[in-house]
């Protein structure tokens, strides 16, 4: 039995999760407890779900123990909507925009248990997010830049289309001291690797069409994902000819 399905157990034998989630959210910590935050997600009905997912930053502050109920309640929505449970996707984009860095990353990680059942849907609120704000941008990123998500050709086609999209909408920016900015710009630092091991034949010709870029952002976006080794492992001559190129 996995730790997560232990936490399941155990979580259906609580009449109130509340003080147990506190104790063992591992938080303030570096890492939180995600194992029963998937436990959560899996097992919490509607209610507890978006009860959690509605405490703000002020109701639980970054790396807090409150913040873990305010992560599992978003991690949640998307594991509700993955279950046919309601449309939550209205609070996940305004949780897109949160300042707390965990709960942007529940927002990933509940639209990537929704695409596992929905990936066309989720294509589509993705394009539509695409035409957000900077962060919206980055939970796009994060959520298409999935492994599980590029097996299938057509919608992986259409993952690199709008991640592509993104990129070049970088060179419109004109903040680029903006924490926001650095947020997205981290994201795609890793994200066109996971696109090129996906789908090589459609991500390859994509990721070199920008390897020639001259504007500063775009060749660090394209020299960091250069060091990641899923892409050495996948290819190491073609990795080494790109960052030749990249100079």
């Amino acid at each position: 039995m996995s730790k997560v399905d232990e936490y399941r157990q155990e979580l259906k034998t609580l009449a109130s999760w509340d003080e147990y989630l506190l104790e063992e959210s591992r938080l303030p910590g570096p890492r939180a407890n995600l194992e029963l935050a998937f436990a959560v997600a899996l097992e919490g009905s509607e209610d507890q779900i978006t009860r959690y997912a509605q405490l703000n930053a002020e109701d639980a502050p970054g790396n807090t123990q409150e913040e873990f109920l305010a992560f599992c309640g978003v991690l949640g929505l998307g594991y509700l909507m993955a279950r046919g449970i309601g449309e939550h996707f209205v609070t996940l984009r305004e949780k897109a925009n949160d300042p707390r860095w965990r709960i942007r990353e529940a927002v990933a990680l509940g639209l990537q248990k929704y695409g596992q059942a929905m990936s066309a849907d989720l294509l589509e609120k993705m394009d539509d997010w695409a035409r957000g704000s900077l962060l919206e941008w980055r939970a796009v990123v994060a959520t298409l830049c999935e492994p599980g998500l590029l097996e299938d050709y057509a919608h992986a086609s259409n993952i690199i289309d709008i991640i592509d999209a993104i990129t070049t909408s970088i060179l419109e920016e004109e903040d680029r001291k903006a924490e926001d900015f650095k947020v997205l710009r981290k994201a795609l630092a890793y994200g066109w690797s996971v696109l090129v091991v996906g789908q090589p034949s459609i991500g390859k010709p994509r990721m070199e069409a920008w390897i020639g870029s001259q504007d500063p952002d775009i060749r660090w976006i394209m020299k960091q994902n250069l060091k990641k080794k899923r892409l050495s492992r996948m290819d190491k001559n073609w990795v080494r000819d790109q960052l030749e190129a990249l100079g």
